[in-house]
């Protein structure tokens, strides 16, 4: 078997199709909505781990002001070509930078924090955990909002599929092509709440033919988030909102 790439990397299919996977998957529908209500009207938003825009162009559409942070190149240079497209006035809304969420430090407030589908399950839960929640803590006003996106753990702990030959996605692509996803391994280490899975994207053409292919290393981690948020001073919020049967949006408040 091929080397593993990590998640993300520069040339790997899981940023080129990144907007692709999320878009066909309705495991997310309605996260924007989650993180709209929890917003000032028209608030300041800083995300954390921005990916391609998804969350941060629909909530400048909807009028937040947005900085996106990500620290992935690949996936950073197709937010903004996408942000090149948008109304100038949507666009005008959010800035992006490139930053590494466990150390940032923006000299400044926002009204709410967020870190969506999953990112903060990329990182392993201790040292880089806490620091993420200092992050969020840094740039919240007393009172303000912080909200997590994390997977379950008893999805995380479900075995792969029976057969690794048959993709667990077969998605139309414009042009007629298709791509497909196969988990090739999958694995979790109860101990340190890590679910490792290897993945193979695959682009087929318009006759089937395999155009690129990528085998690529997808790691969660999974931990109880409130002591260590309790580290940076904040606080649950309210009862984790369920999203999509696969994860759960943690809200918290600094005091």
């Amino acid at each position: 078997m091929a080397q593993a790439r990590p998640y993300y990397a520069d040339k790997g299919l899981s940023a080129a199709f990144y907007d692709a996977v999320t878009g066909a998957d309705p495991r997310l529908a309605g996260d924007i909505d989650i993180y709209a209500g929890l917003g000032a009207t028209v608030g300041s938003v800083l995300e954390l781990g921005a990916g391609t825009g998804r969350v941060a162009f629909a909530l400048a559409a909807l009028g937040f002001s947005v900085t996106g942070i990500e620290i992935a190149p690949a996936m950073l240079a197709q937010a903004e070509t996408k942000r090149a497209a948008l109304d100038p006035a949507v666009a005008g809304r959010v800035t992006l930078r490139r930053r590494d969420m466990t150390a940032l430090d923006l000299k400044r407030a926002f009204d709410l924090v967020i870190c969506p589908y999953f990112t903060l399950a990329h990182v392993p839960a201790g040292a880089a955990w806490r620091n993420t929640f200092a992050t969020a803590a840094r740039h919240l006003a007393p009172g303000g909002l912080a909200a997590f996106h994390l997977p379950l753990a008893e999805v995380m702990r479900l075995p792969g599929p029976a057969n690794a030959d048959l993709p667990v996605m077969d998605h139309v692509l414009p042009g007629g092509g298709r791509l497909r996803l196969f988990v090739r391994e999958r694995s979790f280490r109860e101990a340190v709440g890590r679910l490792d899975q290897l993945i193979e994207y695959r682009e087929l053409d318009a006759k089937g033919a395999v155009r690129r292919s990528t085998l690529e290393r997808l790691t969660y981690y999974i931990a109880n988030p409130t002591p260590l948020a309790a580290t940076a001073g904040l606080v649950m919020d309210r009862a984790p909102v369920e999203l999509g049967g696969v994860g759960e949006i943690w809200v918290f408040r600094k005091d």
